[in-house]
């Protein structure tokens, strides 16, 4: 049973991190959502913070195919040691979300901190297990 629900929980974990990577990209492209992300402060981001959510996005898409790797969902791709990753990026969506619930946007503090943190929720569950 908590194999089954840490299967899922990767699926879950992949899906938010890749639905967040596809938001970064249209960031990237000059759609005005700014205000969700990097402290709010900007409509339609600027060149240089643009180039910053093109390697959010491969990031991101990093951190979900990790999670997809070490609970065996992806097999036959064990080129990468997951065990410490899965720590660092949960450390890293904990201290995310901690940033996003601090964030001067009511737009980012409202939507992309329970995001954030139900993701870092699903992590810890899945590196303590």
């Amino acid at each position: 049973m908590e194999a089954d629900f840490i299967y899922i929980s990767s699926i879950i974990v992949a899906i938010l991190l890749m639905s967040i990577a596809v938001f970064q990209v249209l960031l990237s492209l000059g759609y005005p959502f700014g205000e969700f992300a990097m402290g709010g402060h900007y409509k339609v981001l600027p060149k240089k913070l643009r180039i910053a959510s093109v390697a959010n996005a491969l990031i991101l898409l990093f951190m979900g195919f990790v999670f997809l790797q070490h609970t065996n969902v992806l097999i036959g791709v064990d080129f990468l040691s997951t065990n410490i990753l899965v720590w660092v990026i949960t450390i890293f969506l904990g201290v995310n979300t901690i940033a996003n619930l601090i964030s001067r946007s009511k737009k980012e503090r409202f939507v992309m901190t329970p995001l954030s943190g139900f993701t870092f929720i699903l992590c810890l569950f899945i590196a303590l297990s």
